[in-house]
């Protein structure tokens, strides 16, 4: 059975990591094509259009410096690469593990980690985006940043329990 789970985790890490490795990559390549809806969120762009009654309540939260939205762009994909790594060494560590060459808990350990990074750069997107008030204009994203945050949630309970 200890086989099974480790496969198991072993998969579950891989599948988190697959997914944000080509965010990433994306995100690395072609950074316009998410750079510009954070600089918007982070703008509060269109909330300011659609609706500008209650934005004219939390206007002072809108960041409009194209230096400081780009810099928030980058922290942010130098923190989905650094999740990404981890969740591919967790990956590694988890299939020693089934091979006897590395520790059950250190393979274990490793992806946890891994998974907690992940779940932390969707909760940041949620806490985040709560402050910039997009769940008024971006439903969208903040559906798939919660979906995200229970993946890793998900994930996390799966290495922590087995």
């Amino acid at each position: 059975m200890e086989t099974t789970v480790l496969a198991a985790q072993a998969l579950a890490t891989g599948l988190i990591g697959a997914w944000l490795t080509l965010g990433v990559r994306d995100n690395i390549l072609h950074p316009a094509v998410n750079e510009t809806y954070t600089a918007e969120v982070m703008a509060m762009t269109r909330m300011r259009a659609e609706y500008p009654d209650e934005f004219a309540h939390v206007a002072h939260r809108a960041v409009t410096n194209r230096a400081v939205q780009k810099w928030a762009f980058r922290l942010v994909v130098a923190a989905e690469l650094m999740a990404a790594l981890v969740l591919w060494a967790g990956v590694i560590a988890l299939l020693l593990a089934i091979f006897g060459t590395v520790s059950v808990e250190t393979g274990q350990s490793v992806a946890l980690i891994g998974a907690m990074l992940f779940t932390a750069v969707w909760a940041g997107f949620l806490i985040i985006g709560n402050h910039f008030c997009y769940w008024f204009c971006h439903d969208g994203a903040q559906n798939t940043h919660y979906q995200m945050t229970l993946w890793g949630v998900g994930t996390m309970i799966l290495l922590a329990i087995g």
